[in-house]
């Protein structure tokens, strides 16, 4: 019976217990715990500190957030340790906080962000930047300030701005350090760019550690320092790069905001330190300026002089104001929301040993889903300017301003957001503009760099006296022309002088050490000699390199100072000529021409004598004959007939000159054809060489091996090594099939000098191959570039061609008698202005015979013709009439003329 009534009233005291939990729950709490957990005596936690206490007290005198619920701020210092900062963590949890504020470290923020998680209680950051907290690992963390991911995009913004392609990145060795230096890698590519060298401090640094990094990156190339640390009051970074004294004109210190956090919280009355930081670049969170922000420094500024703040204001003193209001805002919301304060044990410190470690303090926060919600979704404006979160709960901020120390002031030189890029105006201004950040419309003012100077630094150095270059250089048994160690261990040759004035028309020093490779014994692999320079065994490469596409995947090359290719060199003879080589020495186009004017003299002679030599009369067969005879035995010299008229004599005098010039030319070319090296050997070209199974010799060292077999697929058993010009003579001259070979492959350079004292042999045909010789460098290396705008300006100066007359053509240049064995043709452009001065001749005595004859027949007409018959008019009559006429001797003619004289005189006597 007990049993029974016991059953029936406890399921009637627990639906009255719950009632009044209910009820109870709905009530808005009298205190609102949350937690702080900084680092109090720090740059940022000293601000920060006051800066939350001020928003404290003006949420908590606000009477329209929280409806009369206080908000209780508990603080506990980390002392800047993750070990104490996470106990210090867990102690204000057990005082049942509903969200916590900080830390400032990201590092600390890694380890509280796991306790958030397991206890549904947020975390909100107003200075942690490390862009791995906003990994979904972490969904109870949210940032009030702007990640490192957007920083890091605002230095590779710069770098690009300002061309430089590698950085050297200093950092704390921490979550805060390397997280941000890795999205900074990742921005710098994204523009081309790249860290070449990580140099990492320890946490708890010291001067020590400073000067030990430093003095690593005073041996490295480039000079474009970013430094990514904590703020220090101390500025020992700085103190050391003075010590050292790497902070001249060729440094570039770009600061992430760690710099520009350090400087404002410093007094504005001390500023004489900055006189050591001259030219230095930094990032500071941009706040654009409003009212209330105003009010606020003015309000700081009079806690400043009560002494009761020892900070200057910063832009996270900032952001920690903000997230106090973000806090409360969204517990007024999630109170507003019918939300509930209550906390309950965590099912995951179910069975653990909680006496012991008092973990029963703990306890899970059961609004801490729905308060992360509200916070994720704020939106309101605060003194850092517009309040509102990305996906990734990073604070959406208004990016950076870009300043610079010159002169003891500091100067705002730009501002950089993540819409616009590098601006000289202010983000907000821009924001209803659409911009595509691109280098063409990046900007910013000028720039004061290390040392006072305007001039944008180079932003790295090829090498210094104290580590200068390694270039290496092939140390040659072979056409020791091109470079050679000589016997006084001196470096020399053709590639070593053009590398010695090359590196004088390079706007800077190059400090350098010739290093040898290869034996002297043999011609050493210029593919493992390029190979050391990729695997930095050499700094560079100079001497007969080729540039082929293998070698182009591992480093990069000049532009090319000699033009060759694979050519095939083979026995010759000059036996042997054409019977139809009287032929070769004019052009096609030439001999029509001379033809063409042969037939032009041989008819403008003829009307020009016709009436006054009687040589040049008679039937019509014999003019024709004696027409062509005289002009084609000009030639000759051999003609019987002379001219008789002045304007005759004139066209030939000048005719015989271009004839004597004609003749003189085709006698020298026919000569030299005739005495031209004619090929002895069958092989025509690349592919009857191929096709013929004899054996090929190469050089040793050269890529000729390497092309001949993977590229043209000849089999390896046919190409036979071959060490110095000597063996190449003995191979060629034995043949294929007495243990030489038929033909030798190799590049042009070093062909041209084998045959320069060898009449026997010669090249045939063309080289079927294009390439170069250049200078090999690491890859990027800016000194490539560089080298390769000396030797285009060498060319153009003809400096290139001096070098190469002093090393090859004391005896003439190989390449002068290659062109000699082989003479071009005559063609017409050669004497163009000849047949031109000829031809104008003639047509002028041609003009002005007929303007005489014309002259003549209208005097003979006027007396002869009767105008009253219509058939002496016509046209054609007059045309006929006029060809009798001309054909008429001119001595009968003129004597016509002088009886019509006599008898007209006779006429007016009478």
């Amino acid at each position: 019976m007990k049993m029974r009534i016991l059953g029936g009233v406890l399921p009637l005291f627990v639906f009255i217990w719950v009632l009044q939990n209910k009820h109870g729950n709905c009530e808005r709490p009298d205190v609102v715990n949350v937690g702080a957990v900084f680092a109090f005596d720090s740059v940022i936690g000293r601000a920060a500190k006051k800066a939350m206490e001020l928003a404290v007290s003006d949420i908590n005198g606000d009477p329209s957030i929280l409806n009369g619920t206080s908000l209780n701020l508990i603080m506990e210092d980390s002392d800047c340790s993750v070990f104490k900062g996470s106990i210090e963590a867990l102690q204000v949890i057990e005082k049942q906080v509903v969200a916590v504020i900080g830390p400032q470290s990201s590092a600390i923020a890694h380890m509280i962000s796991f306790i958030s998680n397991g206890l549904h209680v947020p975390l909100i950051s107003y200075a942690a930047t490390d862009p791995t907290l906003s990994s979904l690992q972490f969904p109870f963390f949210l940032r009030t300030t702007q990640s490192d991911q957007s920083q890091m995009e605002a230095v590779a913004d710069i770098v690009y701005f300002y061309e430089w392609k590698e950085v050297i990145a200093i950092f704390l060795d921490d979550d805060y350090g390397r997280n941000g230096i890795a999205a900074l890698n990742d921005a710098l590519a994204n523009k081309m760019s790249k860290i070449s060298y990580k140099l990492p401090l320890p946490i708890n640094y010291d001067i020590t550690d400073i000067m030990y990094v430093l003095n690593q990156s005073k041996s490295l190339g480039p000079r474009v320092f970013v430094v990514h640390i904590n703020p220090d009051s101390q500025l020992r970074f700085f103190n050391a790069v003075h010590k050292l004294k790497i902070n001249g004109s060729n440094y570039v210190w770009l600061m992430t905001d760690w710099f520009s956090t350090t400087l404002d919280s410093f007094s504005p009355k001390n500023r004489s330190f900055l006189s050591t930081l001259e030219g230095v670049i930094s990032l500071r969170p941009y706040i654009p300026q409003t009212a209330r922000k105003r009010d606020f420094l003015a309000r700081w500024r009079k806690l400043q002089q009560n002494e009761l703040v020892r900070s200057g204001l910063t832009a996270y003193c900032l952001y920690a104001y903000d997230t106090v209001w973000v806090v409360a805002r969204s517990i007024d919301n999630l109170l507003q929301q019918g939300g509930n304060i209550s906390f309950s044990l965590s099912n995951m410190l179910n069975g653990t040993t909680s006496d012991k470690l008092q973990l029963g303090k703990l306890k899970e926060f059961d609004g801490g889903g729905l308060l992360m919600n509200i916070l994720s979704l704020t939106n309101f404006t605060g003194l850092t300017g517009k309040i509102h979160f990305s996906q990734d709960r990073n604070l959406i901020g208004s990016g950076y301003e870009v300043i610079n120390i010159a002169k003891q002031e500091i100067h705002t030189v730009g501002y950089w957001s993540n819409f616009s890029g590098l601006s000289v105006l202010p983000p907000k201004s821009l924001q209803n503009k659409e911009t595509a950040a691109t280098r063409l419309n990046q900007n910013l003012k000028s720039v004061t760099w290390p040392g006072g100077k305007s001039e944008t630094p180079r932003g790295w150095v090829i090498a210094n006296d104290e580590r200068p270059l390694r270039i290496g250089f092939p140390r040659r048994a072979s056409f020791t022309e091109f470079v050679t160690l000589n016997a006084s261990h001196n470096v020399q040759g053709y590639c070593i002088d053009l590398f010695y004035e090359a590196r004088k028309l390079v706007p800077y020093d190059i400090p350098f050490r010739f290093v040898p490779f290869g034996t002297g014994l043999a011609n050493p692999d210029y593919d493992a000699f390029v190979n050391m320079v990729a695997t930095d065994v050499f700094d560079a490469a100079v001497g007969d390199i080729a540039i082929v596409t293998n070698r182009t995947r591992m480093v990069d090359f000049t532009q090319p100072y000699v033009s060759t290719g694979l050519v095939i060199v083979a026995p010759i003879d000059t036996s042997k000529s054409s019977a139809w080589v009287f032929l070769k020495p004019f052009t096609l186009e030439m001999w029509g021409v001379t033809a063409l004017s042969f037939l032009i003299i041989a008819v403008v002679i003829w009307i020009l004598e016709h009436r006054v030599n009687e040589d040049f009369r008679g039937p019509p067969k014999r003019q024709i004959t004696t027409m062509f005879l005289f002009s084609f035995s000009t030639l000759f010299k051999t003609n019987q007939e002379n001219t008789v008229s002045t304007l005759g004599r004139m066209v030939m005098v000048v005719w015989l000159f271009l004839l004597l010039v004609i003749t003189s030319s085709y006698t020298a070319s026919l000569t030299s054809i005739l005495t031209v090296q004619q090929l002895a050997s069958p092989i025509t070209g690349i592919d009857s060489l191929i096709a013929s199974n004899s054996f090929i010799g190469y050089q040793v060292g050269s890529f000729a091996y390497s092309y001949l077999k993977d590229i043209l697929n000849i089999a390896p058993s046919r190409l036979k090594s071959l060490r110095s010009p000597e063996e190449f003579e003995a191979a060629l001259r034995q043949g294929s099939g007495n243990g030489g070979v038929m033909a030798i492959v190799d590049e042009l350079p070093y062909m041209e000098l084998f045959l320069q004292n060898r009449t026997d042999f010669g090249i045939i045909g063309r080289p079927f191959t294009k390439s170069g010789w250049g200078f090999a460098f690491k890859k990027d290396s800016p000194l490539a570039n560089d080298m390769s705008t000396a030797i285009l300006k060498l060319a153009e100066s003809g400096k290139l061609q001096e070098i190469h007359e002093k090393w090859f053509c004391q005896l003439g240049c190989p390449t002068d008698r290659r062109k000699d064995s082989m003479p071009d043709q005559l063609h017409l452009s050669s004497f163009w202005a000849l047949y031109l001065l000829s031809g104008a001749v003639t047509v002028l005595a041609l003009l002005i015979f007929l303007l005489k004859s014309i002259r003549q027949y209208i005097r003979y007409k006027r007396n002869h013709t009767d105008l009253s018959s219509p058939s002496n008019t016509r046209c054609s009559h007059v045309i006929y009439s006029f060809f009798d006429f001309i054909d008429e001797k001119e001595e009968a003619i003129k004597r016509i003329f002088a009886q019509q004289d006599s008898a007209q005189a006779q006429t007016n006597g009478s």
